[in-house]
């Protein structure tokens, strides 16, 4: 090639690269966003999900998006943040959406219900099971779009006053449970009774509470019950896990470019596996600590176990009766559970148990 037409040759490529610097930055626009939290950052391993999230956006387009961080109480009370997503006061919140089955009920199966599935299969369920635009169809109405972003695993059971020995000792007791489980557990005779975090020890201390279920070790760790409730149980059947969401406000989410679309969906996916990672790598030893502190851990006996399994059955039937869209995803959920089950019972559970028992052994 000659000296002159190479030098032609180079200024169109470079005249095609300077005419296409605008489109590329039309494509990248300058964001920021508000995100609105329903946890306190003393729950730090799930507000690390959060930190993740936007720490993630912002290192994927350069700066060019940024959400800035508020935990729950700064614009909204916890359980007001999918309203202030909805009226523009932010941009995106952090929630478990399970908080807000009041409006719609069928929102408890995003976020964990009674003998459900475990964070792995839940997981699975989201992006392979449809479980994601079932979530998202129940939303539409609020305006608003989800995507998983952390996930707590399995929880405990709940610190008691007392040692629970049959499931008799459930009837009258006052216990901190909410939403569906709640409900379902005053079919035993329990009686559901509401408590902040700051408010659980006191509760305790003056009798107004004889349970209380909380999160899992590394978060319970901090709640220092052991004094006042030293029985420890597991597991926290009333969710086999507890999805974390990410919700938008649906009209902002969809004037996103599609590059940011795709960062968005990215590091929400970070944001879910490591938020589930940081439970599983802090819980051993923050179950130590607890029972280096006096905590007598138990599990809970099984005529508890079956008469819950029952009690969630009749809730579950009773729920769908009344309302289709709970029935509807009530079904693809559970039938999705139960084809996990033929998978873990073959290879995942007698895997795990052999090693458990070989431990035991020494």
């Amino acid at each position: 090639m000659k000296r002159r037409e190479f030098l032609t040759g180079a200024g169109v490529a470079g005249a095609g690269v300077a005419m296409a610097a605008p489109a590329i930055a039309q494509s990248a626009p300058t964001i920021a966003w508000k995100l609105t939290s329903s946890f306190p950052t003393t729950l730090d391993t799930i507000w690390s999900g959060a930190q993740t999230f936007a720490d993630a956006v912002r290192d994927m387009t350069n700066g060019r998006f940024t959400i800035e961080l508020y935990p729950a109480g700064e614009i909204v009370p916890p359980l007001e943040v999918l309203d202030a997503v909805k009226s523009g006061k932010a941009d995106c919140a952090q929630t478990a959406l399970f908080y807000h089955w009041g409006v719609q009920p069928a929102l408890v199966f995003a976020t964990g219900v009674p003998f459900g599935m475990n964070a792995r299969e839940q997981n699975a369920f989201f992006r392979h099971g449809g479980g994601t635009d079932l979530v998202n169809e129940l939303l539409v109405e609020q305006e608003l779009f989800a995507l998983p972003a952390g996930n707590t695993g399995c929880q405990m059971g709940g610190w008691f006053r007392n040692e629970l020995r049959s499931v008799a000792d459930m009837r009258g007791l006052k216990f901190r449970v909410s939403g569906l489980a709640g409900k379902m557990l005053t079919r035993l005779g329990v009686i559901p009774t509401g408590a902040s975090r700051a408010q659980i020890a006191g509760a305790f201390e003056s009798g107004a509470l004889d349970a209380a279920g909380w999160v899992s070790p590394i978060d319970d760790e901090k709640l220092s019950l052991v004094r006042v409730a030293p029985w420890y149980y597991y597991p926290g059947w009333w969710q086999g896990s507890m999805a974390i969401h990410l919700a938008f406000n649906l009209a902002k989410w969809n004037a996103l470019p599609k590059t940011y679309q795709t960062v968005v969906r990215a590091a929400a996916e970070l944001a879910n596996a490591d938020v589930l990672a940081r439970y599983d790598a802090l819980n051993p030893q923050a179950v130590r600590r607890l029972v280096e502190a006096g905590a007598k851990l138990r599990a809970f006996p099984q005529d508890v176990m079956e008469a819950c399994w029952q009690a969630s059955v009749a809730e579950f039937r009773e729920a769908g009766a009344a309302d289709p869209a709970f029935q509807r995803v009530y079904d693809a959920y559970m039938s999705f559970r139960n084809e996990q089950y033929v998978w873990w019972q073959v290879a995942e559970y007698p895997y795990d148990n052999f090693i458990i028992r070989q431990r035991a052994k020494g």
